[in-house]
C-alpha cells in the first residue's frame, strides 16, 4: 500500500530559525522523495529480475535508486522529528554516552560542526548497536553514501542547500548553529532509550 507523507505542519512557527516558506517547501521536497518510493517499490514488484546488468536494465536501475528516495523519505521524518523551539537539554543518559565518546557535550556538538562544514549533505549522530560508541556520520551523495551500519540514528541535520537557502542564503553557519539549537532533546533521549531496550534483548 503506498505510503503518505507525515504531516508536520505543527513545526510551523515553532522552530526559531526557520520559517514557514522555507519549512513549507522542505515538506514539499520530502513529498516528493515519498512518492518516487512509492513509484520505485511498485515498479520493483513486477520488474523483470531475469536480465540484470550493472550497464543498465530496468531492474538493476531501480535498485540503484532505491536507497535514495528511501533515505530522502526518512532522513526528512527523523530530522523533522528531532526540531522544536530552542531550549530542551540532552538527558543524563545521552549526555553520558555522548561524553564518553567525545569528551563532553560541547566537543560533541563542535563535531557535528565540522561534519556540517564538510559537504552537502546529512550528519547523523548515530549510537553502535556494534561497539556502543556514540558517532557523527557524514552522508553524501544523495542521502545514500556513507551510511554506517549497525547504527541507530539519535539526531538527524540536514545540510543540503534547500533546508536552508531560503532563510539564510549562502550563509549555512547561522543555519547550523540556529539548529543545533533547536535539537529536541525528549526526541534523541527517546530514540536512545530504545536503542538501549533494543540492544539489551538482542
Amino acid at each position: 500500500m503506498p505510503r503518505e507523507p507525515r504531516n508536520f505542519e505543527s513545526l510551523i512557527g515553532k522552530v526559531q530559525g526557520l520559517s514557514e516558506g522555507q519549512l513549507r517547501a522542505h515538506f514539499t521536497l520530502y513529498g516528493g522523495y515519498v512518492a518516487k518510493l512509492n513509484e520505485i517499490e511498485l515498479k520493483l514488484a513486477s520488474a523483470d529480475r531475469t536480465k540484470p546488468n550493472y550497464s543498465f536494465n530496468e531492474f538493476s536501475e531501480l535498485k540503484r535508486r532505491e536507497p535514495v528516495a528511501f533515505n530522502g523519505t526518512f532522513l526528512h521524518e527523523l530530522y523533522f522529528e528531532n526540531l522544536t523551539a530552542p531550549g530542551s537539554t540532552p538527558g543524563a543518559a545521552f549526555t553520558q554516552a555522548v561524553s564518553a565518546s567525545f569528551g563532553s557535550v560541547d566537543e560533541w556538538l563542535l563535531d557535528v560542526k565540522a561534519g556540517l562544514a564538510s559537504m552537502h549533505g546529512w550528519v547523523l549522530t548515530t549510537w553502535s548497536y556494534l561497539d556502543g560508541k556514540v558517532r557523527n556520520n557524514v552522508i553524501q551523495s544523495e542521502h545514500h553514501v556513507g551510511l554506517f551500519v549497525g547504527q541507530e540514528t539519535l539526531v538527524a541535520i540536514d545540510a543540503w542547500e534547500h533546508a536552508y537557502f531560503l532563510d539564510y542564503g549562502t550563509k549555512k553557519p547561522d543555519y547550523v548553529g540556529a539548529m543545533l539549537k533547536a535539537i529536541d532533546y525528549s526526541v534523541v533521549d527517546r530514540r536512545f532509550a530504545l536503542a538501549q531496550a533494543r540492544a539489551a534483548i538482542s
